[in-house]
């Protein structure tokens, strides 16, 4: 691969230059390079955030940066200094799913990093972004119908809302009035004033929803539609800025939600998200209300005044 340092021999033949920076930029904006730079920036934020006491080793003198040096985390692992610093720096290094399992032992990566880092690393291989139009299936819509007492919506792989039912409208508002990027959970979430102020624990939600989609969205580094989004969200929330570079991981399928309504106050759901076997990466999101809060009166009280409403149009 071309360095950097390869450049200056040529800078008196522009030509020749100009075709080699052309040939960096494009290998630097690839997939591929993207997921090594963001591997080695995972294992090096999981470095940073370990202390010598944590692989029982000696403080030893005074540290200028946080956490583990190199060295240490490569004598853990039982690989060379060298290798594992090209590692973090992103170079295009192939470990093995050894090399990589002896990494998570040494770094206490818990369940949900250890895979984030076998995603990044390619093993297994990463998915590839979907060519076709996320299209969602007349027995799924047919499905979202039925569930009347549910709210409940699709996502596709970007975590965009690509289809939902009427009691997800009586809860967090209509989709459709969305367009485009604003019709993500991710930016929802952090940037839509309105729904924000829905829910209660913003904060704590903000930040599992941050970390399960950076682990769900692994395998898709690079991407050009996943870095607008991420690119649009950094400049538009400041929490977002500041904690997507913490790349926390995690893996939470199911959840209790609580919701401040703008017309019933305070409400409680169960949720659950299931996978659609269809290679799509698309999920259905289910929400049940709860006891608590009256929800379910509430909620069959927002149907019946959606159902008038209807009724009176």
């Amino acid at each position: 691969m071309v360095q950097a340092r390869d450049v200056k021999q040529f800078q008196f033949y522009p030509g020749i230059s100009t075709a080699i920076m052309t040939v960096m930029s494009s290998v630097e904006s690839s997939p591929d390079h993207r997921r090594r730079q963001e591997l080695g920036a995972f294992l090096r934020s999981r470095r940073e955030r370990l202390s010598p006491a944590d692989l029982g080793l000696a403080p030893g003198a005074r540290r200028r940066t946080p956490g583990l040096r190199r060295e240490e985390v490569a004598m853990a692992a039982g690989v060379g200094t060298t290798w594992y610093t090209w590692l973090e720096q992103g170079r295009d290094v192939r470990p093995s799913s050894e090399v990589l399992n002896a990494l998570s032992r040494a770094l206490r990566l818990d369940a949900a990093e250890k895979r984030h880092l076998l995603i990044l690393a390619g093993r297994p291989e990463p998915g590839h972004r979907a060519i076709a139009v996320e299209k969602v299936e007349a027995p799924l819509l047919h499905m979202l119908d039925s569930l009347s007492m549910q709210p409940a919506y699709v996502t596709g792989r970007r975590w965009d809302v690509l289809a939902w039912n009427a009691a997800a409208v009586a809860i967090f508002g209509d989709y459709g009035l969305l367009k485009g990027d604003e019709r993500n959970i991710i930016h929802m979430v952090f940037t839509n004033p309105q729904h924000r102020r829905l829910l209660v624990d913003w904060e704590e939600l903000a930040r599992v929803v941050l970390a399960s989609f950076r682990a769900e969205s692994a395998k898709y580094t690079g991407d050009p539609d996943f870095e607008r989004l991420i690119a649009l969200t950094m400049r538009s929330s400041p929490e977002f800025r500041a904690w997507w570079p913490e790349r926390d991981v995690l893996r939470r399928l199911s959840g209790v939600k609580h919701v401040r309504h703008p017309v019933a106050g305070t409400m409680t759901f169960e949720h659950m998200s299931f996978s659609i076997d269809d290679g799509s990466d698309m999920r259905l999101v289910v929400y049940t209300p709860l006891a608590q809060e009256n929800t379910v009166a509430k909620l069959a009280d927002l149907m019946e005044a959606r159902a008038g409403e209807k009724r009176s149009a």
